[in-house]
């Protein structure tokens, strides 16, 4: 019997929440529209996606109301993807898996550091600031470079804009 390519017999919130992230590409998107990527081009250029699996994984999440789509240029016709406020709640389940990812599959530290940026002070695995004790919703992020950080595996304007600390969900351009 040929394996299912859904999970619409299974009656969980999980198998539903994963029928929409859980395919190949998805999750790296909704990763870089938290460090502010917008726009098609730099999808493409920063994640070396097929253009027509990239198309319908923004027009799924657009869909789904994890993006909203929006025109910033009139002559010729551009749109840009941002996170909506149902696509920023996906940061309590990002964040968890880069820890996660950092504590058991890096081999030299983690590849980006997040900080409260109000207090300047660097996330606990959790989620919370090490200062005020707060639990640092996105917008309040800082992303920097971590130890684990190789410049040399990849040149896009989107790895060399995230060589600098910035805050997430800003436009990168």
């Amino acid at each position: 019997m040929a394996l299912g390519k859904n999970y619409e017999r299974q009656d969980c919130s999980f198998a539903r929440a994963l029928e929409l992230l859980g395919e190949r590409w998805t999750l790296l998107l909704v990763r870089d529209a938290f460090y502010g990527v917008r726009r098609y081009a730099d999808f493409l250029a920063h994640l070396d996606i097929p253009r027509a699996v990239l198309a319908e994984r923004l027009r799924t999440l657009t869909e789904a109301g994890v993006l909203a789509r929006q025109r910033y240029s009139d002559n010729p016709p551009r749109h840009e993807y941002v996170l909506t406020a149902r696509g920023r709640e996906l940061w309590s389940v990002f964040f968890p898996l880069v820890q996660w990812g950092d504590r058991h599959l890096s081999t030299i530290g983690p590849r980006r550091l997040f900080a409260h940026a109000t207090c300047d002070t660097l996330l606990e695995p959790t989620g919370t600031c090490g200062r005020c004790g707060r639990l640092v919703p996105p917008e309040e992020i800082e992303v920097r470079p971590g130890p684990g950080a190789q410049s040399d595996l990849r040149d896009d304007p989107v790895t060399q804009a995230l060589r600098t600390p910035r805050r997430l969900l800003e436009p990168l351009f």
